[in-house]
């Protein structure tokens, strides 16, 4: 069984993965994107993040809004894509743990749509992209800790960038092993870039899909910027 301990050093690992993938942070710790928040910016990232009402009525929720990381960092070879010409005007994030489940979201705007464009096309659509993102999780996992696989997967196409990718991991622990599933869901419009991660026991993975398409056309309808 994987207890509550090893699921927050999963769930902290694969959220900096995820905000890797999502807000350029493999970039070099020399050339980050410049930030200069505005009111109204930091009110639409928000307002873009994962809310308690989107999680249904069920009770038992615990979680909420939280102070924006923007120091993570993942770093490969020969893979530091540029961010010193970016400026981030917006920036929240959210997660939610409920019975094994972990929900994470964050949500970045740019001062342009222009500057979402290229940072969507360095940081997701280059080819140098996935193999550096697989292998800063498979070193980053704790002990006792395993990636089984990473995938890209199908994802519909809700906004104008769209993009979603699924880890398997082994979680052993006193002789007894789990597998867990973890996702990335990232999708962006405008100048608005989002990211959705949950985890959760890996026996659920067929239900997380059509969680998952609900969640990001929330967060999507709720991107104003």
């Amino acid at each position: 069984m994987v207890n509550r301990m090893q699921r927050a050093a999963l769930a902290a690992v694969f959220a900096a993965v995820a905000l890797g993938i999502s807000s350029g942070a493999m970039a070099s710790s020399s050339d980050k994107a410049l930030v200069s928040f505005t009111a109204s910016d930091l009110a639409a990232a928000r307002a873009a993040v994962l809310h308690r009402a989107d999680l249904g009525t069920v009770g038992g929720w615990t979680g909420g809004v939280k102070k924006p990381n923007l120091k993570a960092t993942l770093s490969c070879p020969g893979y530091a894509p540029k961010q010193s010409d970016l400026v981030l005007t917006g920036a929240a994030e959210a997660d939610y743990h409920h019975s094994g489940l972990e929900l994470q979201s964050a949500a970045q705007v740019m001062k342009t749509r222009s500057m979402v464009a290229l940072d969507w096309r360095r940081t997701v659509t280059s080819p140098k992209a996935f193999p550096c993102v697989r292998s800063t999780l498979a070193k980053s996992l704790p002990a006792g800790e395993r990636l089984v696989s990473f995938q890209k997967q199908p994802f519909p196409k809700l906004a104008q960038y769209t993009a979603a990718y699924r880890a398997l991991i082994q979680i052993s622990a006193g002789g007894q092993h789990a597998l867990v599933v973890a996702d990335i869901v990232l999708v962006g419009r405008s100048r608005t870039e989002i990211s959705l991660s949950v985890e959760a026991p890996a026996a659920a993975r067929s239900t997380l899909p059509a969680a998952e398409v609900r969640l990001a056309r929330a967060l999507l309808a709720r991107a104003r910027a």
